[in-house]
């Protein structure tokens, strides 16, 4: 029976590794036959049933105490670390944390369309672009400074500048490894998702303060607060108009989400740090799967029950994730870190805050 577990665990690993080259890497795996298929399953499928139960007792928290889920699923996750140290679920934790991953990723494509981006009109479009790629760039220069690896600052930046823990989840899919890289995104997730919080429950009140115009509110909601479901919750509870426009301007930021990721994997390659110095990258399968749902629901294929249901798929596949990822990550790691990486994504927050706000009250 041991020995039937030690197989079907090696055969989970060769697997594990062939998603690198998802990421970019150039390492080239055979595909399992199908009795190696079949040991992988039953290698994985334990680890996955942990997951996924942690993300299900995630979402009742959520919904019964009005809190983010991703919080919550990376708590409890951390809460089961044991779990991740030895024993029959660290194959299935692993694969929930990239495969599963890239899964929800990927279908998060089905949220946007061509026609929702150009509704908004040039401004918000360039105030958006310039929003994310002025919080990276800030990242990477203070992150150093602050004794964090530029990877951090980069992972941080596009964090905060992008759409909060999925953003993360996916930057950190194509940054080269350490052996802080699981930690670094844990706390990115906590601490991002921790401000877009209090964003959400204060940005409304600033927004009211300042008099702004729907239109302008929605701007600045959309431009700014971090996740989706916190920028919703915050335009709808000024207006439904608000709130239509901040969640369109939000989806043109989780639509810069595919060309920052690729740009990611290719500086990386070209570092050497993917392997492939000198060489661009095949872009990574889920960025591709992306940017084709994208395509496909701007165009009208895509039936709304079936956008619905991948929406919901993929905020299913990123909850078993985070929660995954938590049970690679003990807690012990994560306070060690200290006060500067969370202080960096607080100067990011206040950044991109203050941009945008300076960009819609110029717009008068």
């Amino acid at each position: 029976m041991a020995s039937d577990l030690d197989t079907d665990t090696a055969a989970a690993h060769a697997m594990f590794r062939s998603f690198d080259g998802m990421e970019g890497v150039p390492e080239v795996v055979i595909a399992p036959a199908r009795r190696s298929l079949i040991q992988t399953l039953r290698a994985v499928y334990p680890g996955v049933v942990v997951a996924l139960t942690i993300a299900l007792a995630a979402t009742w928290l959520s919904q019964h105490y009005h809190a983010p889920v991703m919080l919550f699923g990376l708590l409890l996750g951390m809460a089961f670390h044991f779990l991740h140290e030895e024993g029959r679920c660290v194959a299935g934790i692993e694969f929930s944390s990239k495969a599963v991953l890239r899964l929800g990723v990927a279908l998060l494509g089905v949220r946007v369309t061509a026609e929702q981006i150009m509704s908004l009109g040039p401004q918000p479009i360039l105030i958006v672009i310039v929003g994310v790629i002025s919080t990276i760039t800030l990242g990477l220069l203070v992150a150093p400074r602050l004794g964090r690896s530029k990877a951090f600052g980069v992972l941080s930046g596009g964090s905060v500048g992008i759409c909060g823990a999925s953003a993360a989840l996916a930057i950190a899919s194509v940054l080269p490894r350490s052996k802080d890289s699981e930690r670094d995104t844990i706390l990115t997730v906590v601490t991002v998702t921790a401000m877009s919080t209090v964003a959400m429950i204060l940005y409304p009140l600033l927004a009211a303060r300042l008099h702004l115009s729907p239109a302008q509110a929605g701007v600045f909601l959309g431009g700014t607060i971090h996740d989706v479901a916190q920028v919703v919750g915050a335009g709808y509870s000024i207006s439904p108009t608000v709130g239509d426009t901040a969640t369109y301007v939000k989806l043109l930021r989780v639509a810069m989400l595919a060309p920052v990721v690729f740009t990611i994997s290719v500086v990386v390659a070209r570092n050497g740090a993917a392997g492939g110095k000198g060489k661009i990258p095949a872009p990574p399968i889920f960025l591709l799967g992306f940017a084709a749902l994208v395509a496909i629901n701007s165009l009208g294929f895509v039936p709304k029950p079936v956008v619905t249901a991948a929406s919901g798929l993929s905020s299913w596949c990123l909850v078993t994730a985070i929660a995954a990822l938590g049970m690679k990550t003990s807690f012990k790691d994560v306070f060690a870190v200290g006060w500067r990486p969370i202080a960096l994504m607080v100067g990011e927050t206040l950044w991109i805050g203050g941009f945008v706000l300076a960009a819609v009250l110029l717009s008068r």
